[in-house]
């Protein structure tokens, strides 16, 4: 690798994830999709978009004897991914592909999970990332629909999509994954403190679901109603999940 990284440790220490230094890094987002993701031991997760793996590997420390599959489009990213499974000793297979042309034997396969962190704006908006890596994963060239529809195409019938974006993206992606033929579609706002507005969005949906959509009341990131100190304030069930590795609980219909 030619990329300056840096090794950083998630999950409170239990893993050790090498990044690029001043490319796209992966933070909270990726750590709490993993927490949303309601994989059981045994079941087979398909991500899409893996980057450097951090949500997988937080994915497979949490459920155990699971089969996992990345798939990343720029190269430097998904031989690290690479790396970071083999450095924390995880089983898992990164392909790096466009999820859009994926090699003949993964599209013969189906998943019971598939999940992903699409990029947070359009490839038009505002001014772009100097890191070519930086800027692919945040604003790529591939339209929301195409990532519902693969992840559609890749699931079994009942399986589920969980996604995490922007809450001002929240119309594109509703509509990417009803055009795409998903049902029971659920949807978690995350709000930094009580009283502010959602900044990210969780949705899970279904393959062949017929539940009527449904809205659940936000999850709140942080106990104080504003930054006090320089110092971790989150929810109990948040540092659980950012701490411990611990999964996200979506709440009852």
């Amino acid at each position: 690798m030619t990329v300056n990284t840096t090794i950083d440790a998630f999950l409170g220490g239990a893993l050790e994830i090498e990044q690029p230094r001043n490319g796209f890094r992966s933070g909270i987002d990726a750590v709490l999709l993993a927490a949303a993701v309601t994989a059981s031991p045994s079941q087979t997760v398909l991500e899409l978009g893996c980057g450097v793996g951090a949500a997988g590997l937080c994915l497979t420390h949490r459920v155990s004897n699971i089969d996992y599959t990345g798939i990343e489009l720029q190269t430097d990213y998904a031989e690290m991914a690479a790396q970071n499974f083999l450095r924390n000793t995880t089983k898992g297979r990164i392909i790096c592909a466009d999820l859009r042309d994926l090699p003949a034997d993964l599209k013969a396969r189906s998943f019971d999970h598939v999940f992903a962190n699409p990029p947070y704006y359009h490839a038009t908006d505002g001014t772009q990332a100097r890191d070519p890596g930086r800027a692919e994963a945040l604003s790529g060239q591939t339209p929301l629909l195409d990532w519902a529809q693969t992840a559609f195409r890749r699931l079994r019938p009942k399986g589920h999509a969980t996604f995490i974006q922007r809450a001002d993206r929240l119309p594109d992606l509703l509509g990417a994954v009803q055009q795409a033929r998903f049902g029971s579609i659920e949807l978690w706002p995350l709000i930094p403190r009580t009283g502010r507005s959602a900044q990210l969005i969780l949705l899970r949906a279904r393959k062949d679901g017929r539940a009527a959509f449904i809205l659940h009341a936000p999850l709140i990131l942080h106990k104080t109603l504003t930054h006090e100190a320089d110092r971790p304030d989150y929810t109990d069930q948040i540092e659980n999940a950012l701490r411990h590795g611990a999964g996200l609980e979506w709440p009852k219909k």
